[in-house]
């Protein structure tokens, strides 16, 4: 972005705190692909209640959709959403990714995928196979990329894990989110898309489930990705729930976890299957406070303040880390489907690797 542009944005924010008499100095910022975010250090006399009350007029000012006010290492942070957002990809990031041995070498262990990166610009790791985390919850409205999310968990796990390390079960019930992952060796059955095909199959797993327990198996680790659970669970009734609740307190010493969709997390429901069975949460934007919270866990998590396509918060063990999802876009899939089975790829894989995946610049306010 312009340099100077930067500049008379951060001169704006300071006008608007002086007028409204909680004057601060914006000492800089940074630049990702979604969000231009502004470092602001208040005065002593200056409340952060006070700033986070000025969001709207923040982004009136700067002329932006919306303004996020977030405390962190002793500086109010003022984010916007940039005029020319720019995804982030998911096999540009492998590619970047794969440079670092400490990064490759992680991805290789069964259950870890990558997530996309950090407001700081470092990827984000995630493994499910630990023992603190085993099940995810990926929650968000339409818009929000919570399928895209799921879909960059499969794919990191299949493009870096081998078939006797990690086996995959996709329940999709839209028969359209994950077609791309047809055909591919670390599937155990043809994607489900029907209420009675994910009975049988959820019937199948709990026992799979007991007959690992009794003869302490955990290789292959099976993960079971549901899209749109509270429709399931409303279609399915108390056998389908009956089934998952059975898989999400046991599944973990057996090396079974479940990474759950849902676009309307709310507690009527998802109920007590969610609130103590999945210690890890991806949730996108959704539309109300009590929504957030739910989907959360843990109160005041902004997640209603999120932007969406692909902007998340991870919250693992009461803490929240702001992830910008990779995405692994439809132009990619030849390429992602020709590396799985070892075929000549349509074009080059993986592609240049622009900076612009991770964070574009750093700006600092020299006075």
């Amino acid at each position: 972005m312009n340099r100077q542009k930067l500049h008379h944005q951060a001169d704006k924010i300071e006008y608007v705190l002086a007028t409204h008499k909680a004057p601060a100095r914006v000492t800089g910022g940074r630049v990702t692909p979604r969000t231009v975010q502004f470092h602001v250090s208040p005065s002593p006399t200056t409340k952060v209640s006070k700033v986070e009350n000025l969001a709207e007029e923040i982004a009136l000012a700067l002329n932006a959709s919306s303004a996020r006010v977030s405390r962190a290492n002793g500086q109010i942070n003022i984010e916007i959403p940039r005029e020319d957002v720019q995804p982030l990809q998911f096999l540009d990031l492998c590619a970047q990714v794969q440079k670092d041995a400490a990064m490759a070498q992680a991805l290789a262990v069964a259950g870890t995928t990558l997530l996309g990166i950090a407001v700081d610009g470092m990827p984000i790791l995630l493994r499910v196979s630990a023992p603190d985390v085993a099940h995810v919850l990926i929650a968000g409205t339409t818009g929000s990329g919570k399928s895209e999310a799921a879909r960059t968990m499969l794919a990191s796990l299949m493009l870096f894990q081998r078939t006797r390390d990690v086996q995959v079960i996709i329940v999709d019930p839209k028969a359209s989110e994950y077609r791309q992952f047809e055909h591919l060796p670390h599937l155990l059955c043809p994607i489900i898309r029907n209420v009675e095909d994910a009975v049988a199959n959820l019937e199948w797993l709990v026992e799979e489930m007991t007959r690992r327990q009794d003869q302490m198996i955990v290789r292959p680790r099976i993960v079971l990705v549901i899209d749109e659970l509270a429709d399931l669970l409303m279609q399915g009734g108390g056998e389908v729930e009956g089934y998952l609740t059975r898989l999400v307190q046991r599944g973990r010493s057996a090396g079974i976890s479940v990474i759950a969709c849902t676009q309307k997390p709310t507690a009527s429901i998802l109920g007590g299957l969610v609130k103590a069975n999945f210690p890890v949460r991806l949730v996108g934007k959704v539309t109300s406070a009590n929504e957030a919270l739910v989907a959360s866990g843990v109160a005041q998590s902004g997640a209603e303040k999120l932007m969406g396509r692909g902007d998340f918060l991870l919250i693992a063990n009461g803490e929240k880390i702001r992830v910008q999802m990779a995405q692994l876009a439809p132009n990619d899939y030849d390429a992602f489907r020709a590396r799985i089975l070892g075929t000549p790829p349509t074009r080059n894989l993986p592609r240049s690797s622009p900076s612009t995946n991770f964070v574009q610049a750093m700006f600092e306010r020299v006075r």
